[in-house]
């Protein structure tokens, strides 16, 4: 029996799948596996390849932001950032088809068909601060809080809209997701606090 056809290598991936709801060849490279065992455990439908170099059990239940943790794995320098991380904080009524993920100004652009990318480019203390890693489907996804999120809304708010920057502050102000000391703090941050200081000075008045 070859070492490609050993069940036991098999069996050790798939206990890998069982502990890690999206797996990559890399993770098993780091347990010693040999990576040709994935297209085996594919062919004969033990795995499901769910994105491009993204493996998991067949039918397994992952979470809505499963899309968020493929981006995570393809693109390591990204941090979900502005619709997507509203979503994620359940912030406002935005739902996007796309990924929003925000990388260095001089990364060169992630080339990934599935999920759709949309890129904001950041640099600085506007890329560094303000990042909440959280955990989806085994996977640790780099994702701006809820305060710098919003900040982000208004800097931004040419590629998205006003509204919804202003649909952010006021429903994550309602649901005290937010606080006025770290608005200010990312509006600093954003240089956009002459921007915010209406709509900032509105809520608490």
């Amino acid at each position: 029996m070859t070492p490609l056809s050993h069940p036991t290598l098999e069996q050790a991936a798939l206990a890998l799948a069982e502990r890690q709801p999206l797996l990559r060849a890399r993770d098993l490279a780091e347990q010693g596996l040999p990576t040709i065992v994935l297209s085996r455990l594919v062919s004969v439908g033990k795995l499901e390849r769910v994105a491009r170099g993204v493996y998991s059990l067949p039918g397994r239940s992952l979470s809505e932001h499963r899309s968020l943790a493929e981006v995570a794995l393809r693109v390591p320098r990204g941090v979900v950032c502005l619709l997507s991380a509203l979503r994620v904080h359940g912030i406002g009524t935005q739902a996007p088809f796309e990924v929003w993920v925000a990388i260095p100004h001089h990364s060169p652009t992630p080339r990934i068909d599935q999920p759709a990318l949309r890129v904001v480019r950041m640099s600085g203390e506007s890329l560094m601060q303000g990042i909440e890693p959280i955990m989806i489907d085994g996977v640790r996804v780099p994702v701006f809080n809820a305060a710098k999120t919003v900040a982000d809304c208004f800097k931004y708010r040419n590629k998205i809209g006003l509204d919804v920057a202003l649909e952010a502050l006021r429903d994550g102000w309602s649901q005290r997701k937010l606080s006025i000391d770290a608005l200010w703090q990312y509006a600093t941050v954003d240089r956009v606090a002459n921007v915010m200081r209406p709509y900032l000075e509105s809520i608490t008045a």
